[in-house]
């Protein structure tokens, strides 16, 4: 029990033994260009406050060793505590209005501290010092895309490209200016479904054009279907209406005067993003026959991690035999950019909302069939990021409607082009 207390005791001496000392050294003392490299390599490894400690200690002598200063100011950048990199910036560029890495810096953290009007001012600032200058026309570039205005930010870009048109990240950067202003997509999608008995091969085609407007997107859509030998047409609208930060809407509305379809459709969906990159939704579909109605009840939960993405979606279609109840797993593989991808699914149980193929004459689809199916698909866009492609296979194992218990299988293929244009 006494040692115990002893060595409480000698510890509370040491620190305060320590802390007297280090209160007493309020001047550095040392190499400065040796103690400057020590502090970089605490930094660059994940010790920053030791390494903010021993920069603000050689600036106690050397207040104007600007390469140290403008060192620390970083290492608040990095900590996004952006008020106080910005003072350090500031000091430095008082003293050296010249000092061009200082000047990009400072730009830099008022885009990181999502101050985008003011890293606009500082760019214009810094280009009446180096005109022209190609890494600061970046940055302006940067600044003008993140206050909305796309536009001048790509003819800023295109500064840049005039005075060096091989500069890989002012070509990267204007293609996607070019996509962001692209707000008009024109596409068809083509698929065929092949049976292993019983049915013809059945063909499917949507014509479709979007626009992409500030309150959100807007598809108008035209489904062509030839099965058990006739032709039929759907005429679809989706919206997405955006409502608040992390919040919007899917609206469905489409009307068909053929069997293959059902007469009327209609659906909502709401979606409502979550910390640690996940999204959930709920929603419902509703088919409307000349003889019933058929409700879906339906919603998602989605989750992004680095490039991939993971969502599953269940069904609940209830009827008078009791509910159907259906699900779908899709991970999707990012590449580049949303456009660039591979995507697996699988699905297990049948709903009317992604199978109608299953009616006859105006009665409404059977809901309780049995079914199995895996997909894979792989999506691409062109280096100008104008044309999107995608492919996909599917194999579906499904119970008979006119004869449950038995089953066939079906194969997909299907192909898709997309066009953006201005």
């Amino acid at each position: 029990m006494i040692s115990k207390i002893v060595t409480k005791l000698t510890l509370i001496l040491f620190f305060l033994f320590a802390f007297q000392t280090s209160g007493q050294e309020k001047k550095f003392n040392g190499d400065p260009d040796s103690a400057f490299k020590t502090a970089r390599e605490l930094a660059f490894n994940k010790q920053r406050k030791q390494a903010q400690d021993t920069l603000l200690l050689i600036l106690t002598k050397y207040p104007d060793y600007h390469d140290i200063r403008d060192f620390l100011a970083t290492t608040y950048s990095w900590d996004e505590d952006y008020k106080k990199a910005k003072k350090e910036f500031a000091y430095i560029l008082d003293k050296d209005f010249k000092r061009k890495t200082t000047w990009i810096a400072a730009i830099k953290n008022e885009l990181w501290a999502n101050m985008p009007f003011i890293a606009l001012k500082k760019s214009n600032e810094a280009l009446k010092i180096f005109p022209n200058d190609p890494e600061i026309l970046y940055l302006k570039a940067s600044a003008y895309e993140k206050t909305k205005n796309p536009l001048d930010a790509l003819s800023t870009i295109q500064l840049v490209l005039n005075q060096n048109p091989d500069n890989q990240e002012a070509k990267d950067y204007k293609i996607n200016l070019n996509k962001t202003l692209s707000q008009n997509t024109i596409g068809i999608n083509s698929s065929v479904d092949i049976y292993s008995s019983t049915f013809n091969p059945m063909q499917y085609y949507t014509f479709r054009y979007g626009r992409q407007t500030k309150y959100g997107s807007i598809i108008a859509k035209v489904n062509v279907n030839r099965r058990f030998d006739e032709n039929g047409a759907q005429y679809e609208v989706d919206l997405y209406p955006k409502i608040a930060k992390g919040l919007y809407a899917y609206v469905n509305f489409g009307l068909a005067n053929s069997f293959l379809f059902p007469d009327m459709r209609y659906g909502a969906e709401l979606y409502k993003s979550l910390p640690k990159s996940f999204e959930v939704s709920l929603g419902f579909r509703t088919l409307k026959y000349d003889t019933s109605t058929t409700n879906i009840f339906t919603g998602s939960v989605g989750w992004y991690n680095g490039n991939n993405y993971w969502s599953f979606r269940p069904y609940l279609t209830p009827g008078d035999t009791g509910t159907s109840k259906s699900g779908n797993l899709i991970f999707r593989r990012y590449r580049s950019d949303a456009d660039n991808y591979l995507e697996l699914s699988a699905g297990i149980g049948y709903s009317p909302e992604n199978n109608q193929n299953n009616i006859s004459g105006n009665l409404a689809p059977i809901f309780d069939l049995k079914s199995q199916k895996i997909n894979t698909g792989y999506y691409f866009s062109s280096s100008n990021k104008r044309n999107n492609w995608g492919t996909q296979f599917g194999v579906t194992h499904q119970e008979k409607s006119f004869d449950q218990g038995n089953y066939f299988w079906i194969y997909t293929l299907a192909i898709s082009w997309e066009l953006k244009f201005k």
